[in-house]
């Protein structure tokens, strides 16, 4: 396709968050081809200033109207604001990557991992509007692709290991106040978590719904086959809030239609795009979370077969929930995009 510019003018609604700071991050380490940067937060947040390559950037206020002139924004502040605010940006002719939940299970709306369904973005004419997924989903389907490629995918049994850094800046700084009021000897208050998060595991993230999952748990489920395109996968997860600061990671069981031995699935990991393989037990090499921050891979080991199926299979995923899970995987999107479907 012929390419209307070679460098973009782009926005990020969100910047002064977490995940916009990693966006800012990324689109820095990936020399993404930008024309003009735009900083879009909420009112607290307007007059501040952020170093992108060099140079200073004032954030300014979102509204409807900071997006004329824009080609793409990336935005990151939350459901509520992209319900507000993304269809004002489409209106103002930009196609919107967006981070959160509010638009991934639209029908006309695309939700894309680059290395899994590239393809799905051309869907994004519909609405304008191209999805990101759940930060537990994008990391569990870069290691799954090519399991599903090969062999098919009949059931997944998933069981998450998530870090506070998913909840945001407040989950975070209250594991450290946990921690230092441990050491000094003083109550162990939770205000962010409905319990003490230090020493503990949660098996709670997000709300409860009717049929007794949580709605983390069910997003891996219903955005699992979506992005597979495939309703017919059983489906079932467990995910659970840990003491870790960044980085998640996940226990997940594999039965796949065919049989593929454990050796061939590490032959797979080793030519997948966005794996790293780390699976080496007798020098106590496997994934960690304190391994994966900053990567950009998806670490992957613990391969071996389940012996109490036929066709079954186990891994062990690390992902950083801040890049693949969230910032990454939205400039990965937009990469993609700009190469294939502009």
């Amino acid at each position: 396709m012929t390419h209307e510019k070679k460098t973009y003018n782009v926005a990020i609604a969100g910047a002064t968050g977490a995940v916009g700071g990693a966006m800012l991050d990324v689109l820095s380490r990936r020399s993404f081809p930008i024309n003009e940067l735009r900083l879009l937060a909420s009112e607290r947040s307007a007059g501040k200033k952020i170093i992108f390559k060099g140079q200073e950037l004032k954030v300014q206020q979102l509204s409807t109207e900071s997006f004329q002139g824009i080609d793409i924004a990336l935005f990151s502040a939350g459901a509520s604001r992209s319900l507000d605010f993304a269809p004002a940006a489409v209106a103002s002719g930009a196609v919107v990557i967006d981070n959160s939940s509010a638009y991934r299970m639209d029908n006309e709306v695309p939700l894309v991992v680059p290395e899994v369904n590239p393809h799905a973005i051309a869907q994004h004419s519909k609405r304008g509007i191209i999805a990101n997924p759940n930060c537990s989903t994008i990391q569990m389907l870069v290691a799954l692709k090519p399991i599903l490629d090969k062999v098919g995918i009949k059931r997944l049994v998933i069981s998450t290991y998530q870090a506070v850094s998913g909840t945001g800046a407040k989950a975070i700084e209250e594991l450290k106040q946990q921690v230092k009021n441990y050491t000094d000897g003083r109550e162990l208050l939770a205000s962010v978590y409905p319990h003490q998060i230090l020493f503990n595991c949660l098996p709670q993230i997000d709300s409860f719904l009717a049929n007794g999952y949580t709605k983390e748990e069910m997003k891996m489920v219903n955005e699992t086959r979506k992005i597979f395109e495939d309703d017919t996968i059983g489906i079932t997860a467990t995910a659970v809030r840990v003491p870790v600061f960044y980085g998640h990671s996940e226990s997940v069981n594999i039965e796949t239609r065919r049989k593929i031995t454990a050796n061939e699935v590490k032959e797979l990991m080793v030519n997948a795009p966005g794996v790293k393989l780390v699976d080496n037990p007798d020098k106590l090499q496997y994934p960690l979370a304190t391994n994966c921050e900053g990567d950009f891979n998806t670490l992957v080991g613990r391969i071996r077969e389940d012996e109490s199926i036929n066709n079954g299979i186990n891994l062990w995923v690390v992902s950083d929930n801040i890049l693949k899970g969230a910032a990454l995987n939205a400039v990965q999107i937009a990469e993609t995009y700009i190469a294939d479907y502009r």
